[in-house]
């Protein structure tokens, strides 16, 4: 009996060992922030301390691409782990139209298999999250939710509701709902951390997309420091929805930044103090480029960081992401890696990270070699397709392989550039290099596969 009995404690010991080992993993999808948008990538006219730690004190991604162009087919990669030339969407599309096939292994369900804790909190951008049945982000792995009820409401930040579990919940008029949002992410963070259980808090932000809203004392302060811009009106809202217009949207947009950053530094400090920091694994990055939106100028902001293009264009400014990663005894502080990586490559990632099998089929490759600065296997290429329309007619297509990149815009001829020499693609190589052009023209092939009717 007491054989029996040492037995059983050792294995309930071995066992919360483990779990203890078992890294928490934050994952924070800024929306429609721009290469140049945070200071560790050149911005000059803000700061982003907070963000900016977690690729100082981590690794900075050079080299990182979001799934997409634009929001939902964005997140329909890094939630299956597909590109988006098999990916079930490529464009975005009205929310009745979108749901995730029950039948597929997606990222939080990885970490529910794992013995996770999961939440979201944000925009899910993938269905009505009001909705029960498939779009609803609890059918997929999830234990909780917290966001706004679609994609489109998300261009506010003083929405009339927001929902929690499927459930609508009024807010007070004028009531900045970001804020309420992040605070339940740090309520998920805080219980899992005293219950001492492994969790995945993913937090997909509406931030800095849409209508340029602040808290209104960081908007008052931006607008002493750009007066110049009071002149300016950014107008945009949802129907049905509360959503004033925006009075300098220039300050607006560094006020929505500000308070933004600040979460990110509470976040961290949250982390030593709850005990959980050296176990904790956070990635930041964004769904796309910059854009023009609620009367964001991405050109004052340098947003792009110089790279071509913004939102729903297939150049580097439409599609490469900052992509940073903290993880306190695992990563060396300081590192910065040009490793051409996508969302695709989340999920295979994440299974290796937290000891589970990847899903048969993926496009993505586990990036965990280069998080630990070992050998890293790389891409051959990675492909990029945006459609418009419910039909999802081809609006453009992108491949990246090595230092070459090509753009290919429908019933048009392929672009070529040499991303080593070319970074801002200003010259079209395609006429110099009609053998390498061939090439692409075989992957575009290849990658692309039709969707079903």
């Amino acid at each position: 009996m007491k054989i029996f009995l040492s037995f059983v404690l050792l294995i309930t010991f071995c066992v919360s060992l483990v779990s203890q080992e078992k890294p928490n993993v934050i994952y924070i999808l800024a929306d429609d922030l721009g290469y140049g948008d945070l200071s560790i990538y050149g911005q000059k006219k803000l700061k982003t301390p907070n963000i900016d730690r977690i690729g100082t004190e981590g690794l900075k991604f050079t080299d990182h691409y979001s799934g997409n162009t634009v929001c939902s087919p964005s997140r329909a990669v890094l939630m299956t782990g597909l590109h988006s030339g098999h990916c079930f969407v490529r464009g975005n599309i009205p929310n009745e139209e979108i749901e995730l096939d029950p039948k597929w292994t997606v990222l939080p369900e990885v970490f529910k298999t794992a013995g996770y804790a999961t939440g979201a909190y944000g925009k899910w951008g993938l269905g009505q999250t009001n909705i029960p049945g498939n779009k609803d982000p609890l059918a997929h792995g999830f234990d909780e939710f917290v966001g706004w009820k679609s994609q489109s409401i998300a261009h506010t930040y003083y929405p009339s509701t927001y929902v929690h579990n499927g459930k609508e919940i009024p807010i007070k008029k004028g009531t900045y709902v970001h804020d309420i949002i992040m605070n339940k992410a740090f309520d998920f963070i805080q219980k899992n951390a005293k219950d001492k259980k492994p969790f995945f808090c993913y937090i997909p932000t509406a931030v800095p997309h849409a209508a340029m809203h602040a808290p209104k004392h960081l908007h008052e302060k931006w607008r002493k420091v750009y007066p110049q811009f009071d002149n300016k009106i950014g107008k945009y809202g949802a129907k049905g929805e509360y959503c004033p217009d925006v009075q300098n949207p220039i300050a607006g947009y560094a006020g929505m930044m500000e308070n933004f950053d600040n979460q990110i530094g509470a976040m961290l400090d949250m982390l030593k103090e709850l005990g959980i920091d050296d176990n904790t694994i956070i990635m930041f990055t964004s769904d796309n480029g910059a854009h023009k939106e609620g009367g964001h100028d991405p050109k004052f902001w340098n947003s792009t960081g110089g790279l071509k293009g913004y939102k729903r264009v297939m150049h580097e400014g439409g599609i490469r992401t900052p992509m940073l990663v903290r993880w306190p005894k695992h990563i060396k502080a300081g590192r910065t890696s040009d490793h051409i990586s996508g969302f695709q490559d989340i999920l295979p990632t994440v299974a290796d990270l937290v000891g589970q099998k990847r899903p048969v089929g993926l496009d993505g490759i586990s990036f965990v070699s280069e998080l630990k600065g070992e050998t890293q296997k790389k891409h051959k290429y990675l492909y990029f397709e945006f459609t418009k329309g419910k039909e999802q007619k081809i609006h453009s297509q992108a491949v990246r392989m090595g230092k070459w990149k090509v753009y290919k815009l429908a019933k048009k001829k392929i672009q070529l550039y040499d991303l080593e020499k070319d970074l801002y693609e200003e010259k079209d190589l395609a006429k110099k290099y009609p053998e390498v052009v061939k090439e692409f023209e075989k992957i575009i092939k290849e990658a692309h596969t039709p969707l079903a009717k």
